[in-house]
């Protein structure tokens, strides 16, 4: 068994807040984070995240119980903040124990947090803050932990590079809260370099789709290893009404065919059609469905290959336990110099 001394003390508050060996999160991906690789992750010391996504109660319920059948080790369970039935969702994580829930996707909805830490329920909320100011009103809100993520992930992403927002966030709260960083992360040495400006560890996800234990098609993989960081492009928001959260992807159809999506749905707005509540889920609608195409059905072309800018790092279809041990490894070398 390896030891990792310097990691490991760095990485000390992380991994007691989430239960586990290795303060290594995987971010959830739609489709990609489901009950074999969370649990993967989990077995091998890290902290696997389901991406409950679009997912109904029922479905969620089933996913959380078949993830539990093959780890025993803490996972948690990301919920999309914008979803109908986000309190719902909230009552299955109960049900199950689930010891970490991570609110994603917008500022929590009024008595979502008071929901998931009623009757003493002792289950953590992790949030996400893309602003230092808006970090500070969600640890006053009752969040136990935030991640900050940079520009450069995959999926849903803001503004602001990841080596900007851990200068401004983690010299001001680091030290009393705990802090984990996301965004193009890719090598151990990245993690070191966080984790000495205070972070209490990392959520990585582009490097965890291509896992052996990764149900995504071969196709998803192929498209992933031969791309570079420059592959990785964000989405255009063409109508400044629609306020479109950017979204990650490689370069192809699927891109295009987004941006045609958006003229159509402005131009229900226009007619009246829909509010927009109502446009927002349905751009939702179209991402969740144009990843499962790419994911599950392997359909490269149109589909959304959601990738971070590190997904030029991605080479080869390897276990998690392995590419755990390699960053570890990486971060435990670049401690030690």
């Amino acid at each position: 068994m390896r030891t990792y001394p310097n990691t490991a003390a760095l990485m000390q508050r992380g991994t007691e807040f989430l239960g586990c060996e290795t303060a290594i999160l995987c971010g959830a991906m739609s489709w990609v984070s489901e009950r074999n690789l969370v649990a993967a992750i989990s077995n091998a010391g890290g902290f696997g995240v389901i991406a409950c996504g679009a997912m109904t109660p029922e479905l969620l319920d089933a996913e959380i119980a078949a993830t539990k059948a093959l780890t025993a080790k803490p996972f948690g369970v990301n919920l999309i903040t914008m979803h109908p039935a986000l309190f719902d969702l909230i009552a299955v994580c109960r049900k199950h124990g689930v010891t970490h829930v991570v609110l994603a996707g917008g500022i929590p909805p009024k008595g979502s947090v008071e929901a998931i830490k009623a009757d003493d329920s002792g289950i953590k909320v992790i949030c996400f803050a893309p602003t230092l100011a808006l970090a500070k009103k969600l640890l006053r809100s009752g969040a136990d932990a935030l991640v900050i993520e940079g520009m450069e992930a995959g999926g849903h992403i803001g503004p602001v590079s990841t080596s900007v927002l851990a200068q401004e966030i983690l010299p001001e709260l680091a030290a009393e809260h705990l802090i984990f960083v996301a965004g193009g992360i890719g090598r151990g040495e990245a993690i070191a370099s966080y984790l000495e400006m205070g972070a209490a560890g990392v959520q990585l996800g582009t490097r965890f789709a291509c896992a052996t234990e990764s149900i995504a098609h071969p196709d998803f993989k192929k498209a992933f290893f031969r791309a570079s960081a420059r592959d990785a492009i964000a989405s255009v928001q063409v109508d400044p009404r629609l306020p479109v959260i950017p979204v990650r992807a490689l370069k192809n159809k699927g891109t295009e065919e987004f941006t045609a999506k958006q003229r159509e749905i402005a131009a229900k707005l226009d007619a009246g059609d829909v509010d927009m509540a109502a446009a927002q889920l349905e751009v939702e609608h179209f991402w969740a469905g144009a990843l499962r195409r790419a994911v599950i059905d392997g359909d490269v072309e149109s589909g959304s290959v959601m990738a971070g800018q590190s997904v030029g790092m991605v080479r080869c279809e390897e276990p998690v336990s392995a590419i755990i041990t390699e960053l570890m490894t990486q971060c435990e070398a670049a401690l030690t110099r």
